[in-house]
């Protein structure tokens, strides 16, 4: 099964777009021809994205300040939908909600690909990973930013995630085909798929 498969001509949805992480492969993915819409429920995040539409310049991106769980965009009207790093700090009740915001969304036949950071299962990958998590990227985000608190939630919220299994759950109870994958040792986990016609 195809699963967040991205083409040029396509209408992509990106929830929680933060500050535009996926835009250079959707970008790439679509050659020129197609369309982002972009959705983050931050002010300062969209603003931020709405200053970065430059460096894709030629390419259709709308940024929408909204909230992924209760949006106005309209029923089938994606060709795919991505989503990266948000869901770790959903609720379950708030995963399951967006899991039928997807479905909703996607046109038949249309892709999905939601990506997050897990907890490797080894202990030889996980503890030197979740130091990393909990330690030096506040450390960095301190010698970098100046300000370390956006990042210190880092090594907690993987831990309470846990995985991508309970959102496959949810996106197949809304109608979705699914399929779960593991990335780079455990660091991070997918779950891609597509709405069937």
């Amino acid at each position: 099964m195809a699963g967040g498969q991205i083409s040029p001509g396509m209408r992509v949805y990106d929830l929680m777009t933060g500050m535009d992480e996926c835009w250079g492969f959707i970008a790439e993915a679509l050659e020129g021809r197609g369309e982002i819409v972009a959705l983050d429920i931050s002010p300062v995040m969209c603003r931020r994205a709405r200053e970065r539409r430059r460096a894709f310049d030629g390419l259709s991106i709308e940024v929408i300040e909204g909230d992924a769980l209760e949006n106005s965009l309209p029923d089938g009207s994606a060709d795919s939908v991505v989503s990266a790093f948000g869901l770790k700090t959903f609720s379950e009740a708030q995963r399951r909600r967006l899991a039928f915001e997807v479905a909703r969304m996607l046109r038949p036949g249309g892709t999905f690909s939601l990506l997050e950071v897990s907890v490797p299962r080894t202990p030889i990958m996980r503890i030197p990973y979740m130091a990393y998590l909990k330690y030096a990227i506040p450390l960095l985000g301190r010698a970098f930013l100046g300000n370390p608190d956006s990042y210190r939630l880092l090594g907690v919220y993987p831990q309470r995630f846990g995985g991508c299994g309970t959102m496959a759950g949810y996106l197949r109870e809304a109608g979705l085909e699914v399929s779960a994958v593991s990335h780079f040792f455990g660091c991070a986990a997918s779950v891609r798929g597509m709405k069937p016609l």
